[in-house]
């Protein structure tokens, strides 16, 4: 069984928790009845959305450049990366630049979701479909509700690619684009300009250029 720190291995070499306001990961996360997630709006390199779903005491993720959908049709392109720590859910500010990721980070959307995974009919556990690519939940967040499918692709070309799929039911629309009409955090209500800001006032060095070493992005 793989320990949290294994979990964290590679979130953890990435960074360096002397310079960014990261967290390390130190707790584990207590057996609850309904895991959270967290989606966080991340202006790196290229703007996206990181999807983050709590399995197995960590928060497994995904990276999605065009944000989730409401319309079932479309279907978004959903690259996996490294785990992270469960207090990621309540990280919101500035990656400094020359750290891994660097840029705003605004929680964008939270809440908890109900694991709908099956197999051959029967129910399974979020860490079995985590592993056969495809993961059933419902999510309940401030902004996000309803049944999504995460799928994992067979000839991708990169890395890890999933597709994130809404499904059809009374949350779904072909109208509604909540990542076009909700601009603020779901955590502070604040925009990713205020959080900036906000963020370099607080800490001036956190968003001083850095030259010693290149801006490393995911």
């Amino acid at each position: 069984m793989t320990t949290t720190s294994e979990a964290l291995h590679n979130y953890r070499t990435r960074r360096d928790f002397c310079v960014t306001p990261e967290p390390k990961g130190e707790t584990v996360s207590q057996q609850k009845k309904n895991p959270i997630f967290v989606i966080q709006k991340h202006a790196a390199r290229q703007l996206h959305y990181d999807l983050r779903l709590e399995i197995d005491g960590v928060l497994a993720s995904w990276a999605i450049p065009k944000g989730p959908s409401l319309n079932p049709r479309c279907r978004r392109l959903a690259v996996r990366t490294e785990n992270h720590p469960m207090e990621y859910a309540k990280f919101e500010g500035i990656i400094p630049e020359g750290e891994y990721g660097a840029g705003t980070v605004m929680i964008w959307d939270k809440g908890t979701y109900k694991n709908m995974s099956e197999r051959k009919g029967r129910a399974i556990s979020a860490t079995t479909a985590l592993k056969h690519g495809e993961i059933k939940f419902f999510l309940k967040g401030k902004k996000l509700e309803g049944e999504f499918v995460l799928l994992r692709t067979k000839y991708a070309k990169k890395g890890e690619e999933w597709l994130l799929v809404k499904m059809k039911d009374e949350y779904s629309s072909a109208r509604r684009n909540p990542v076009n009409t909700q601009q603020k955090s779901a955590l502070t209500d604040r925009t990713m300009t205020q959080i900036k800001r906000e963020a370099c006032k607080k800490e001036p060095a956190t968003c001083r250029k850095r030259t010693k070493k290149p801006a490393r992005t995911r």
